[in-house]
């Protein structure tokens, strides 16, 4: 169904998802599909074969072999800045009170708040994360009754061990949860919270939609870095937390622009 109303992120996003199910399309049909011009039609295609997400062909797109740049699987990252994540992870498990409804994104640093999340009783956990999802099972068959439920999404996996798509996004748009812990591939002044997957920002603007409160949780090394598809701007987090080695005047933008900055200390974290 034609539909000119929808965001370039959104159509993007779709656009991935037909080329991903079908392998392929042609511009003529998305066209058709989207109700909008050719020419808008190649600048969403220019732009997500810049991101890796397609390989344009003349006449439209098809799969990447290659699949989206800037992606690393989930294995990849979780070895990364460490105490980084350790630090941050601390600071936002003590946001957490028992018998709550919290939400964590896909993402390593995440992971690493879940795993802190196991002693804190009668919590309720709602994850687009296979790897947390594994987790809090794992956990569950170990455990007593307190253990976080759990609340899997579905929908379709990515490289980074995330569920999006339409049946996630349709499940977190009927929850309400107190809490959203949510982690970015990039963050920055003018682009906000970014990620390089369409279908995964999306999902995260679900996920924001459903939360009473927002904490980002993003290290040092995540300022600066711009993905293809905004998420969040800055001044929509109530919480952000950040680990001590990231530059004063990043922290000083931060403040001013979200709601409370947290910034973690690593050393204690270290110890």
């Amino acid at each position: 169904m034609a539909d000119a109303a929808l965001l370039a992120s959104q159509r993007r996003s779709l656009i991935v998802d037909l080329v991903r199910r079908s392998g392929a399309v042609r511009v003529s049909d998305l066209v058709e599909q989207f109700g909008v011009s050719d020419m808008t039609v190649r600048r969403d295609l220019d732009a997500l074969a810049r991101a890796g997400a397609v390989q344009k062909v003349h006449g439209g797109a098809v799969a990447n072999p290659g699949g989206a740049v800037d992606e690393p699987g989930f294995e990849a990252k979780s070895g990364r800045e460490s105490a980084a994540k350790d630090a941050v992870a601390d600071a936002a498990a003590a946001l957490v009170e028992a018998g709550t409804v919290i939400a964590l994104s896909a993402g390593t640093t995440t992971y690493a708040v879940a795993t802190r999340l196991l002693s804190i009783p009668h919590l309720t956990v709602v994850t687009n994360s296979l790897p947390i999802g594994d987790l809090l099972r794992a956990s569950a068959q170990e455990q007593d009754a307190s253990t976080p439920t759990l609340l899997l999404t579905g929908g379709s996996p990515t490289r980074s061990a995330a569920l999006v798509g339409p049946i996630a996004d349709q499940a977190i748009r009927s929850l309400h949860v107190d809490l959203l812990i949510l982690g970015a591939h990039g963050v920055s002044e003018r682009a906000g919270l970014t990620t390089p997957n369409l279908a995964e920002a999306q999902t995260n603007r679900a996920l924001i939609s459903s939360a009473r409160r927002v904490a980002v949780v993003a290290d040092h090394t995540k300022w600066g870095v711009v993905g293809l598809s905004s998420f969040a701007r800055l001044d929509e987090i109530d919480l952000f937390i950040t680990d001590d080695k990231l530059d004063t005047q990043a922290q000083s933008l931060l403040r001013d622009a979200v709601g409370t900055l947290t910034v973690a200390d690593t050393a204690q974290s270290d110890d």
